[in-house]
């Protein structure tokens, strides 16, 4: 029994030790950006600054246009992480309880599409947002993000949704309801526990997104997104180190927060798509 509870307290320990070294680069960040730039180059791994800096906070907020950024970041992540529910939702409906000729087909182009890097397939989304004439807007920045088979998600969606008794799809056809209707009150609401997953792990991915919107936004600085407006303190002969930790703050406390309050639905989503 005591060996047990000290195997334990041992295990815990370590897991709390190697907490610390993984949790200590941003812990690191966040001090940093209240040092000077001095301070930021010659302080080395301590963490405590002489004196905090707020006013790199400001200087983030205000100079580097941080406020426009953060404006631009919460659109173009909402609308993606919408944009990417309902397509990756229908998809996966149409995958996991339709039974159609060249289904197979279908899922095994999806799958390869996964191992496709995104850097490979800018070149053709630049030119088809700018057939569309969305280059240098928000909104082909938003389309351009939610493009393309997110795979992952649409797998997690028809596993669910193969697993779903066909019984509760045949009532809602007798009382007259249509492909869309059974989708959207039924099926839909019943995989709430995948919408979230998918929800946070898409809002994580697009929040933090650097090769799309700094493709779409070179023409107009003011519709760029957190991510790439980190390049504002990055000058041609110095760069702003403290305002760049103050910056990378601001822009990761949020992906922080939203995950913490939304754990519990992401696992409760993983596990029901691993049971399925």
């Amino acid at each position: 029994m005591i060996t047990t509870k000290l195997s334990r307290l041992m295990i815990h320990i370590g897991l709390i030790f190697f907490g610390i070294i993984w949790i200590y680069p941003f812990i690191w960040m966040i001090f940093s950006s209240l040092k000077t730039n001095r301070e930021f180059l010659t302080s080395g791994t301590s963490l405590f600054p002489e004196t905090p800096q707020w006013g790199n906070y400001y200087r983030a907020w205000e100079t580097a246009n941080f406020s426009g950024y953060f404006v631009n970041t919460v659109i173009f992540t909402i609308s993606t992480v919408l944009i990417v529910i309902f397509l990756s939702s229908l998809t996966g409906y149409a995958l996991g309880r339709i039974d159609f000729p060249g289904r197979k087909t279908i899922l095994i182009i999806v799958v390869a599409i996964m191992f496709i890097p995104k850097g490979y397939t800018i070149i053709p989304l630049f030119k088809i947002i700018s057939f569309m004439g969305l280059q240098d807007s928000l909104l082909g920045m938003i389309v351009a993000e939610s493009s393309g088979a997110h795979v992952l998600f649409i797998l997690m969606f028809a596993s669910f949704f193969a697993n779903i008794p066909k019984e509760l799809e045949e009532a809602a056809e007798m009382d007259g309801a249509g492909f869309l209707t059974v989708f959207t009150k039924v099926m839909l609401p019943l995989s709430m526990p995948i919408v979230a997953t998918t929800a946070i792990m898409q809002f994580i991915w697009t929040w933090s997104s650097f090769l799309v919107p700094l493709v779409l936004s070179i023409s107009r600085p003011e519709i760029r997104t957190l991510a790439v407006g980190m390049q504002s303190f990055v000058g041609t002969y110095a760069t702003d180190f403290s305002g760049m930790a103050a910056g990378a703050t601001i822009a990761l406390l949020p992906v922080m927060i939203i995950f913490i309050i939304m754990q519990r639905y992401f696992i409760e989503g993983i596990a029901g798509a691993v049971k399925n």
